[in-house]
């Protein structure tokens, strides 16, 4: 059975036509994520600050379904220019204490100006 979530508290709502996460079996298909706070609506402007923000709404998701940043099998990162790719990797790497998730990083347009940084992910939920 495939359960469709619309959205998370604490996590911004979609602005289109997709769920926040797709449950299927033991799998999570969390949709991209990107820089907003969910109680203001503001985009930080630093890369770090909108990838932290990013991670920790993956995070709340994962929670809320059961799951962890530890049992992503996937991640798909999507940067707005390449010279984040270092600092992205600095902070990427302390979300997870249990080994790293399989993960592709692609530079591309973004669908915000400013948006610099949109993380989508596969996760597996523990029985």
């Amino acid at each position: 059975m495939i359960e469709r979530v619309p959205f998370v508290a604490g996590v911004p709502k979609p602005q289109a036509s997709y769920s926040t996460y797709t449950r299927f079996g033991d799998l999570i298909f969390v949709a991209g994520q990107v820089a907003v706070e969910p109680e203001t609506g503001r985009i930080p402007s630093s890369f770090g600050e909108q990838l932290r923000l990013v991670l920790n709404q993956i995070q709340k998701i994962l929670e809320s379904a059961g799951s962890s940043m530890d049992q992503v099998l996937k991640m798909t990162t999507f940067l707005k220019d390449r010279s984040y790719r270092i600092e992205y990797d600095e902070i990427f790497k302390t979300y997870f204490k249990q080994g790293f998730p399989a993960r592709s990083t692609i530079v591309a347009d973004l669908m915000g100006e400013d948006f610099l940084v949109e993380i989508e992910a596969i996760a597996a939920v523990p029985r």
